[in-house]
């Protein structure tokens, strides 16, 4: 059985009540929920973790050694968190960079992604249907990263 990690970052346990002009009406439960679903009817084990501490979230990338893939959405740490680069270079599970929002039509610090160059691909601007494209994707992936 497969087993894939789907990671959330900073401030994405607000979902629903954080700016939703932005990030919409959708909650973390809901997204976490979606991809569970997806792999019950698809035979994978799905584990969500959500976290806003960067240390954190790097644990979990080091934890993921195992796992067949990863949907990352990593908050703001996207844009600066080289920490979070070398932890997502450091590991052999495919990772999908995920963002609810485009980030290229938002403030200028937000349309570079430290993070995206050591990942698999990276989805923007598709709400949270971004996640499941990045299940799919996954679930195709012959696990190369």
């Amino acid at each position: 059985m497969k087993r894939f990690l789907l990671l959330n970052g900073p401030n994405l346990n607000m979902l629903g009540k954080r700016e939703p002009k932005i990030y919409g009406t959708n909650r973390l439960v809901d997204i976490e929920n979606m991809i569970s679903h997806l792999g019950k009817v698809n035979g994978v084990e799905v584990i969500c973790k959500q976290s806003n501490h960067e240390g954190e979230l790097i644990d979990f990338l080091h934890g993921a050694y195992d796992f067949d893939g990863i949907i990352f959405n990593p908050g703001a740490f996207t844009h600066y968190s080289y920490a979070i680069r070398d932890a997502i270079a450091g590991i052999q599970a495919p990772v999908i960079e995920v963002h609810i929002s485009n980030i290229h039509a938002r403030e200028d610090f937000r349309h570079v992604s430290v993070t995206a160059p050591e990942t698999k691909g990276q989805i923007i601007g598709l709400g949270i249907k971004g996640y499941e494209l990045a299940f799919y994707t996954l679930l195709d992936d012959k696990g190369e990263k």
